[in-house]
């Protein structure tokens, strides 16, 4: 297997705003950020994801664009932006940016100027299309938000695409002069000296232009079958990979939802020159109904099993390379969705800390994870909510089909994005530490025992976890290129693999239950593993380590073992 640098690291994911207020005003900023630089290089992280900085009215926090190539005033100023740079190759660390490809604010120039006339140069940047004969829109697609996909514009009076809000009006990547104008502003930021990019919901870039009606029932994004990997999207990205990442040194990482196997080969595969990797939300999102993505839904370790098997066999065997992660800044917090926030917080947190930094892949995780952070208690009302998909829903489903407001409700309070996007907690001061002032959102009322400050001092926190995880990752290269291997995989507690790489194997056991978990390995398992060491493990005392082919996991227990193949 080819090696690379971007295979080999550790993603740590910034939502600027809820990470650290350097001015008292509520809201993160660069500022923030480069005060905790030395935290980052302590846990050991060598690549910051960077969640849009850009210029915006905040429909959607940054990933509604007025001007990509000016900073969000309330973040700070391309001079702190640059500094923020400086100090993170400084200490080594590589810069991720989050760029927004798919659409734009309807604030930005370009819509402005295109709503403005049929005959605008800008009109084409953008999608539109009469009304049919009774007024109505252009086809029966539905937005993420369950909203018509189409808005009409009074001005023009014709219709314009938008996956999202409205006040996100999609791009037209067939139009070639707007490819080089986003390829152009790409190559910007790379002169700048950035390290590469998170390119958000970039399998939607080409859409099935014919428009045709869905037949499908959804609640939300109805028209996913002719909007995601479509006729030109390979085209598209190779051009992009030519015309830009060709030209320098930097990775990809391309966000994508409803892929296959052979999509993100095709996708990631280095013959194809497209992008470095895909990072996909099936895993985070098995809560998911398939027709509603607020109903919540039983999982289980087959279904689990089964995207784990795409990414790590069918992907990883064949050439292709996926970003890992269970929880960033559009899904509630891993530990709620995967473990338990409850008693087992602790434990159920540095198990999925040990699951996502030993499959194959590169790992992402968001701010706060690394503390063991969990679900906001304290959003409790409709009005708590800030993020669009959950106010969205709640007004489509109560005032448009009726619905129970409480059990609406429900479904937000579990699935919402707005459980990743509290305050950073780094003490046990007010506001955790994060600000002087009014925090845009809520502080975790737990912030007294949950803390960077708490953490640190204490060798057994999730904190301190993370960075034995982080630092085995780089000293032993199993972690990233070994081969995969299901052991145990009809247990319904226990999810459990082999990496193998140079006649060494490495055991990983993971309960994902509240409750002790037995099991004995097949004779063909059991010939895989021959003695052995246990080389780390959440519960600070080992269990049945001499004897590795059968045993009993405790609550949410995590443990690799090295042993000889």
């Amino acid at each position: 297997m080819e090696k690379a640098n971007w295979k080999e690291s550790v993603v740590y994911e910034i939502y600027p705003r809820s990470f650290m207020d350097s001015n008292g005003d509520g809201i993160g900023d660069i500022r923030g950020i480069i005060s905790q630089i030395d935290y980052l290089q302590e846990l050991g992280i060598d690549t910051v994801w960077l969640a849009p900085i850009y210029q915006s009215p905040n429909i959607d926090y940054g990933y509604d664009i007025t001007d990509y190539r000016s900073i969000q005033p309330e973040y700070g100023t391309m001079e702190d932006w640059q500094l923020l740079l400086n100090e993170l190759h400084r200490r080594g660390i590589r810069l991720l940016m989050d760029l927004v490809l798919n659409h734009t604010s309807d604030e930005h120039p370009w819509f402005q100027n295109a709503r403005s006339s049929r005959d605008s140069r800008f009109r084409d940047y953008y999608i539109w299309r009469p009304a049919q004969a009774d007024g109505g829109p252009p086809n029966n697609w539905t937005s993420f938000l369950g909203e018509p996909a189409w808005t009409l514009d009074e001005t023009t009076g014709e219709y314009y695409l938008h996956l999202y809000h409205a006040k996100q009006p999609d791009l037209n990547w067939d139009n070639p002069e707007l490819r080089h104008e986003m390829y152009d502003m790409m190559c910007f930021w790379l002169d700048q000296g950035i390290d590469g990019f998170r390119l958000d919901s970039v399998n939607s870039l080409s859409k099935d232009q014919n428009f045709p009606d869905t037949d499908k029932d959804k609640i939300q994004d109805s028209g996913e079958d002719f909007t995601r990997n479509g006729p030109y999207i390979h085209e598209y990205l190779h051009e992009m990979h030519e015309q830009v990442f060709s030209r320098y040194n930097v990775f990809t990482a391309g966000e994508t939802s409803k892929v296959t196997d052979s999509d993100v080969l095709k996708y990631t595969h280095p013959d194809r020159k497209e992008l470095s990797m895909v990072i996909s939300p099936e895993a985070s999102s098995l809560g998911d109904q398939p027709h509603d993505q607020w109903q919540n839904k039983a999982w289980s370790l087959a279904d689990l099993r089964k995207i784990i098997w795409m990414c790590q066999k069918d992907i990883g065997d064949a050439g292709g390379w996926f970003g890992l992660y269970f929880s960033n800044h559009d899904q509630p917090r891993m530990v709620s969705t995967f473990g338990d926030q409850g008693t087992y917080r602790t434990e159920s947190a540095k198990m999925m800390a040990t699951f996502l930094h030993t499959l194959r892949g590169t790992p992402f995780f968001l701010q706060g994870e690394e503390l063991g952070m969990t679900n906001h208690p304290l959003l409790t009302s409709i009005k708590d909510f800030k993020e669009q998909q959950a106010l969205h829903y709640y007004d489509v489903m109560v005032h448009d089909k009726g619905e129970d407001p409480e059990t609406i409700l429900e479904r937000i309070k579990a699935k919402s994005r707005d459980h990743a996007r509290n305050p950073m907690q780094w003490n046990d001061t007010i506001q955790a530490g994060f600000t002087s002032g009014t925090p845009w959102m809520p502080v975790h009322p737990d912030y007294k025992e949950v803390n960077v400050l708490k953490e640190r001092a204490d060798p057994h926190s999730v904190l301190n976890y993370y960075k034995k995880l982080i630092s085995l990752r780089k000293e032993h290269p199993i972690m990233v290129y070994g081969d995969f291997r299901f052991i145990l995989e009809d247990h319904q507690q226990i999810f459990s693999y082999l990496r193998s790489m140079d006649g060494e194997n490495w055991l990983v056991l993971l309960n994902f239950s509240g409750e002790e978990a037995s099991y004995t390995m097949s004779d063909e398992e059991a010939g895989l593993i021959r003695g052995g060491n246990r080389l780390i493990g959440n519960y600070p005392e080992p269990q049945h380590a001499e004897d590795m082919v059968s045993g009993t996991l405790r609550p949410y227990e995590a443990v690799v073992y090295r042993c000889q193949g």
